[in-house]
């Protein structure tokens, strides 16, 4: 790559294709230029997931120590590049990864972008002007005994560790939210449904804790998950044989990218099966597909349970967080379930997307990296953002309706259950037949049969003794006939 000097405002750059006017101002080079002109597809850069570019500042940075500590890298151009990722991982530069997250050449823009805006900002340094790469070149020194092909995907891996950090740790706030309102309504007694009929009594309390350990479960595969993307194939370079890698950087790559995570980063076991595989994207793509499915279904039940307010369920009421209708007065959605429900459809459509790209690979080498990326970056984004949303908007502020709560229960025929081991199934259910026929409840249809004695309905038809909170004893006397 050259460069020359046009004048104060921009530089030029050459590459195989030929010359191209830089801004003087720009830090990436001739080559990412060529990729924003080429892929101006979804207008989202990768400047868009901070994630992805501390990612590749950490490869970068670890890929430098590894060649500087095997005899490749003078220790000037190490510090350098060292002083570079460092502003790259306090958040500055992002603005000049411009190239679009989707692109072809399985991810050779991206890392090129990495390699000129490291290089450019490590002249900088190092007391040179942009441009300068005879002293520190985005190949020959910030790409050095690597490629595209173990660079990018190894990034891929890091960013999403770092993004996964942080989703888990939202997530795990929106299951202390729920955690929170499941004590907050320990004693709001409701009826229980299945198949949206009548079931048994539960509490509220008891719903809500359940909708935090669905979401628990989850949060620990994603934990778990983490794993498959702590390996990296650094030192595989083009199709994993370690062409142009000299002996020893691949460990010291490893070692370093440990250091710099703090926690173990491994080199992968056969580098040359770890370069074409995906499956660890495959893997954490559908862990990320299961969170939603279960969040999904817990919005799907706040909708349900605060529908109304007078010709539906009515149990629980949501925060109003703004007006519902541009022409139905009064009218307020759960609008917070709702966006959540759509964020959670986006990412379960994803993963398809994941699963045919990954299937895409072709010999020595997987090309679709780049919308695997896009997908799983965008998944943990929305629902990162999402978690937050539904916590801050929605959860923290939802308040019973005990009064509604306690009448579904007294009304519901689901009594009826708790007669079978005293009267028998058959003798329950025609009491339940006539209970529904003739409009009246089941306590009182016990009381003028004289099924039970009044200490009896006490114990066995009480609601609060049918959650299974109540530790008090059951009558199981055989009742009057």
């Amino acid at each position: 790559m050259a460069t020359r000097r046009k004048n104060g405002r921009a530089r030029i750059e050459s590459d195989l294709l030929g010359t191209k006017r830089i801004p003087a101002s720009a830090y990436y080079g001739v080559q990412t230029l060529r990729a924003m002109e080429n892929f101006d597809i979804s207008g989202v850069p990768i400047s868009h997931y901070p994630d992805l570019i501390r990612g590749l500042a950490i490869i970068k940075l670890a890929a430098a120590r590894a060649n500087h500590q095997v005899g490749q890298l003078s220790r000037r151009v190490l510090k350098g590049i060292e002083s570079a990722c460092a502003d790259i991982l306090d958040g500055k530069l992002h603005d000049q990864f411009q190239v679009d997250l989707f692109q072809g050449g399985a991810g050779t823009s991206t890392n090129m972008a990495a390699n000129e805006v490291i290089a450019n900002r490590a002249l900088e340094h190092m007391g040179k002007r942009k441009g300068e790469y005879k002293y520190c070149d985005p190949h020959d020194h910030v790409n050095l005994s690597q490629s595209t092909n173990d660079a990018y995907p190894s990034a891929l891996h890091i960013a999403m560790v770092l993004g996964n950090q942080r989703l888990t740790e939202e997530l795990r706030e929106l299951i202390r939210a729920f955690r929170i309102k499941g004590r907050e309504f320990g004693r709001v007694v409701k009826m229980g449904r299945t198949q949206l009929q009548d079931a048994v009594p539960m509490t509220l309390g008891q719903e809500f804790e359940a909708f935090a350990r669905t979401l628990e479960e989850e949060v620990a595969a994603l934990s778990a998950v983490e794993n498959v993307l702590c390996e990296t194939n650094m030192g595989g370079t083009a199709i994993g044989t370690g062409l142009n890698a000299p002996k020893g950087y691949s460990a010291a790559c490893a070692k370093h990218l440990s250091r710099i995570m703090r926690r173990p980063i491994r080199l992968a076991h056969n580098l040359i099966e770890a370069t074409q595989d995906t499956q660890a994207f495959v893997l954490y793509s559908a862990v990320l597909k299961a969170v939603c499915i279960k969040l999904s279904k817990v919005c799907n039940d706040l909708r349900l349970l605060s529908s109304g307010p007078r010709a539906g369920l009515a149990e629980i009421q949501l925060p109003a967080m703004q007006p519902g209708s541009s022409i139905m007065p009064g009218k307020v959605n759960p609008v917070i379930p709702e966006v959540v429900n759509q964020v959670c459809y986006k990412i379960i459509g994803n993963d398809l997307a994941v699963t045919l790209a990954a299937e895409a690979g072709q010999l020595q080498l997987n090309v679709m990296e780049p919308v695997i990326a896009q997908c799983i970056f965008e998944g943990q984004t929305l629902l990162t953002r999402a978690s937050w949303t539904l916590r801050e908007h929605c959860v923290r502020g939802i308040k019973a309706n005990a009064d509604i709560c306690r009448g579904y229960v007294e009304r519901s025929i689901g009594l009826v259950t708790a007669l079978n081991p005293i009267i028998g199934y058959e003798h329950s259910t025609e009491l339940a037949a006539e209970a529904l026929k003739s409009g009246r409840g089941i306590i009182e249809l016990v009381r003028e049969k004289r099924i039970l004695t009044e200490k009896q309905i006490r114990e066995v038809l009480d609601p609060s003794s049918m959650t299974g909170q109540s530790a008090g004893k059951r009558g199981r006397k055989k009742a009057r006939r």
